[in-house]
């Protein structure tokens, strides 16, 4: 089957290596010390590329805030990307970035490589991302919902969407494999456990989250949640497909995984084989992070990554 993602030509590895030679040391300085102090903005840093790579391309427009003034709505805005936080730190690592060299490198690449060294800190392979993204100078808030699919969307969908940016099947179940950290807020799990349980459920376990969501109707800005993975909530492992396996899939999407024959076979494999799920897993995340890039000429380099740079 022919692949429909647009791929990449111009980012290359260590594209900082004249103009500005202690850039992806810096971003690992800084993503190693922000961990230090608050480990969740590791799985931040993983959603961020996944967020910002799916819609279109990876160029930071993710992290625009709303001005009105420049016609930008933001994307943070949208209902598919409730939960996510930890931007302000983004302006920490670009603020060391730019306090070394000024206006050189850009917001899309401190995405990439946030990712690729918050994977390593949760435990998974290192990733050579290359670099040379520029920032794109709009928002694409109002399709986010046509490329990122929501938890409750159909299997089928999922993959489609996936696909259309050159994952493939097997891809799709390894990076799906994210959700082995990190947490769900309840406003995502109810559906689930209440009415009625889900009967892809174990009971158990169903009980275990109604524990931790005990109302139908959550307060959306309430700290209620779900680890992922209740084992192993902090390492990125291939806990989260034994947990499929045992009816423990947090979200519908997870549980769909092991329910169709399409994914059921990576499950079980990956499953089976913690090596195979990260080699698996490095490779889908390289493959996202180039998607249809800003490179040479096209898009800027932001000098805030919340606001396009001001034309005079």
């Amino acid at each position: 089957m022919q692949l429909s993602y647009s791929g990449v030509s111009e980012l290359q590895v260590n594209y900082y290596s004249t103009s500005c030679p202690n850039a992806e040391a810096i971003v690992k300085e800084q993503v190693t010390i922000l961990y230090k102090k608050h480990g969740n903005t590791a799985v931040s840093w993983v959603r961020n590329l996944f967020h910002d790579c799916m819609v279109k391309s990876c160029d930071a427009s993710l992290l625009l805030d709303t001005n009105k003034a420049e016609g930008i709505e933001s994307e943070k805005a949208s209902s598919r990307n409730f939960g996510m936080r930890n931007f302000k730190y983004i302006d920490t690592i670009k603020q060391a970035l730019e306090n070394e060299c000024p206006a050189t490198v850009s917001c899309a690449d401190i995405v990439a490589l946030s990712a690729r060294d918050a994977v390593e800190l949760l435990g998974g392979r290192r990733v050579e991302m290359k670099t040379g993204r520029r920032d794109g100078r709009e928002s694409y808030a109002a399709v986010v919902e046509d490329f990122i699919p929501n938890h409750n969307d159909s299997l089928s969908l999922v993959l489609s969407r996936f696909n259309s940016v050159g994952i493939d099947t097997e891809g799709t179940v390894a990076l799906l494999g994210a959700h082995s950290v990190g947490r769900v807020h309840c406003v995502n799990l109810v559906n689930r456990i209440y009415p009625t349980i889900d009967p892809s459920l174990d009971p158990g376990y169903a009980e275990y989250l109604k524990s931790r969501c005990p109302t139908p109707d959550p307060d959306p800005t309430a700290v209620e949640y779900a680890r992922n993975d209740p084992t192993t909530p902090m390492i990125l492992d291939n806990e989260y497909y034994k947990n499929l396996l045992s009816h423990k899939g947090l979200l519908l999407v997870d549980q769909q995984l092991a329910s169709s024959p399409m994914t059921l076979p990576y499950v079980e494999k990956m499953s089976a084989d913690n090596s195979y799920f990260h080699d698996q897993f490095s490779s889908a995340l390289l493959q996202l992070s180039e998607n249809n890039p800003l490179t040479d000429d096209q898009g800027e380099i932001r000098t805030d990554c919340r606001f396009v740079n001001k034309v005079n």
